[in-house]
């Protein structure tokens, strides 16, 4: 039998790694706001022919557009973030681009957002989050409330819950740093069906507890817990497993607009399932034993 939450020292230092990490780049760099949050357009030009981005980003200068954003999403795709233009524009614009890169250019995809909107986005989207902790917080204190403490448990699920949106968020700040890469309002949807990927594992897990700890399978809470996460393990892999089959298929073969949604939901599957194994049901034993300076344990002074 595998033990998990014998090794559970190494899970916290690998968490508190990867917070350390999203601390400092979200304090250096932050994200990139896309369209939906400050406002603008965001057109997606499709090219019959190769065109590099130093190209188009020359003939976008030329055409007055020498503040675009410009990305290239692969496949001749490429994502431009400019001020507010019309559709019609946009199409004028492709026609324009087609006729001086000589090959022809078609506008693929048209989006327009105020700045006073994208603002109000970007408020609605930390006010979806918060509920939705808060949300699920209530839920699990509920499922479990026969059991001991039961805000307990819920507790710790919504602190795993956050520690996978907060490295989600810290990936996507690096992206932007080094590949331009903008978060909107499909960032924003990714991150809360993460939150419900990543609570439905962790229910499962301490529903297995649960179960066990009626059961009387051990005196030691740790074992119990120990041994719920290997029962359950092989259903938490297969899940992320064949969820993740599909997504990449979405991020292969999908349109070029949906690749960073599909992104989010492959790094909260991943770190999701991660969490809920290392994460959520050792931070139970901590709790449940007081162990608190098991979480501090990998420092060199707690030695």
């Amino acid at each position: 039998m595998i033990d998990f939450v014998g090794k559970k020292r190494w899970f916290f230092l690998a968490s508190a790694i990867a917070t350390l990490v999203g601390i400092v780049c979200l304090s250096v760099f932050g994200l990139k706001p896309g369209t939906d949050f400050v406002g603008g357009t965001a057109i997606t030009f499709h090219f019959s022919e190769p065109v590099e981005q130093s190209q188009l980003r020359e003939e976008m200068t030329s055409l007055g557009y020498g503040d675009a954003m410009i990305q290239n999403a692969g496949g001749g795709y490429f994502l431009v973030h400019l001020g507010e233009v019309s559709s019609a524009e946009a199409n004028d614009l492709a026609e324009a681009l087609g006729t001086e890169l000589g090959c022809e250019a078609t506008v693929e995809d048209y989006y327009l957002a105020s700045p006073r909107v994208g603002a109000e986005t970007a408020w609605d989207a930390v006010i979806a989050v918060a509920i939705a902790a808060v949300a699920m917080l209530v839920y699990i204190a509920w499922a479990f409330r026969r059991m001991p403490k039961p805000f307990r448990w819920g507790t710790c699920a919504i602190i795993a819950l956050v520690h996978d949106v907060f490295i989600v968020v810290t990936v996507f700040s690096i992206l932007g740093q080094v590949a331009g890469v903008e978060v909107d309002a499909m960032f924003i949807t990714g991150l809360l069906a993460v939150v419900g990927y990543s609570i439905n594992n962790t229910v499962v897990i301490f529903d297995r507890i649960r179960e066990n700890m009626g059961k009387h399978i051990s005196s030691d809470f740790a074992e119990t817990v120990n041994s719920s996460i290997v029962e359950t393990l092989g259903r938490s892999v297969n899940t992320a497993l064949t969820t993740l089959f599909v997504l990449v298929a979405l991020f292969l073969f999908g349109g070029v607009t949906i690749h960073y949604f599909v992104l989010v939901l492959m790094l909260g599957v991943v770190i999701g399932t991660y969490s809920s194994i290392c994460i959520s049901s050792q931070l139970l034993v901590v709790w449940e034993k007081r162990q608190w300076g098991q979480l501090f344990s990998w420092l060199p002074f707690a030695k």
